[in-house]
């Protein structure tokens, strides 16, 4: 089959494009011919040899992805999910026999993996051998291409907002890198839930689209750093939506608003950040760390966007042969919304 894959650890020029052997699906697992694959940031911290993903070369990166299904593994059962299916694929792996996982929060699961990444190979190839329990399948109207931007930027936001802060109707939800997947996303989740939704980022353009997607006001990001947020919310926000980390990140937890939760699922711009504990508890604040979320959480989206209530965001989609582009798109920082493989 043709896929896009690594066999060493750098920059773009790392991927190579060519055959690997059709996976076999074995016991519990589906074989699903992929339509469509999105790019994560996960995927460049995977290329570039980060050490907490312990991989075998070849690797086949993207956890993001949506086919049809085409055979299933022995004894396996597709359940609702039969043969001719077209699904999307929840990218998350876990064992589902330990405490967390019957409790419903399998992604707090020992053994949990993500797919295209520690979890064993993605979706940047014609083929893709998966947990057949991961399959969902998505609805007619629904493109092969929204299909693969929706799982885990979708399933994360909707958890860092929904499960964790527990967004509530009337609050005033602050996105940071509003222009990224998962950005784009807590937008339209964030109105979603009946919140006022201030979009941040250093692009003004890309604010633009963020109006589009229904964020009520944009707050740009440059030297002045956080001071305009207090002419559009003088209070200061109940929930800030953050991936970026960095030297901001003290900067957010103190323009809370009393009571107010800041909840992060990365730190592109660095992970290390002092707080001042006295904010915290004198305005008794919520500082809440977000690892993808619950399978169930993603299978409960799916009425939204069947229904139109929500929509993936794509920002430029390429060929599976132009894999090294779309890395470099994804790395510069200039998308609004997902980069999307096409095999």
């Amino acid at each position: 089959m043709l896929a896009a894959y690594l066999t060493g650890f750098g920059g773009p020029d790392s991927i190579v494009v060519g055959d690997l052997p059709e996976p076999v699906p074995g016991p519990g697992q589906a074989l699903v011919r992929v339509k469509a694959a999105a790019l994560n940031h996960l995927d460049l911290h995977v290329r570039r040899g980060n050490p907490a993903y312990k991989i075998v070369l070849p690797h086949v990166l993207c956890g993001d992805m949506a086919g049809e299904v085409v055979a299933a593994g022995p004894g396996t059962d597709l359940g609702e999910t039969p043969r001719g299916t077209r699904v999307l694929v929840a990218p998350g792996v876990s064992c589902w026999r330990c405490p967390a996982c019957l409790a419903g929060r399998d992604n707090l699961c020992a053994t949990y993996r993500i797919l295209g990444a520690d979890g064993g190979w993605g979706g940047a190839a014609e083929y893709c051998a998966v947990p057949a329990r991961n399959l969902i399948a998505v609805p007619d109207a629904m493109s092969w291409e929204d299909a693969a931007a929706v799982p885990l930027t979708f399933l994360t936001a909707w958890h860092m907002l929904s499960g964790l802060a527990r967004v509530r109707a009337g609050e005033t939800v602050l996105v940071m890198g509003a222009s990224s997947g998962v950005g784009a996303a807590a937008v339209q989740l964030a109105k979603l839930q009946g919140a006022r939704v201030v979009a941040a980022s250093s692009s003004s353009e890309k604010l633009d689209a963020a109006r589009g997607l229904g964020a009520d006001e944009v707050l740009l990001l440059g030297p002045q750093g956080l001071r305009p947020l207090r002419a559009l919310c003088p209070g200061g926000p109940d929930v800030v939506f953050d991936h970026v980390g960095g030297p901001l990140f003290p900067d957010l937890v103190r323009a809370l608003a009393p009571g107010g939760r800041v909840v992060t699922c990365g730190a592109t711009a660095g992970h290390e950040a002092a707080l001042d504990l006295r904010y915290i508890f004198f305005k008794e604040l919520s500082v809440l760390g977000a690892k993808m979320g619950p399978q169930r959480e993603l299978r409960g989206l799916m009425g939204h966007f069947a229904a139109g209530r929500l929509r993936a965001v794509i920002d430029r989609c390429y060929p599976l042969a132009e894999a090294r582009a779309a890395h470099e798109r994804l790395e510069s920082r200039r998308q609004f919304g997902k980069v999307v493989l096409r095999p």
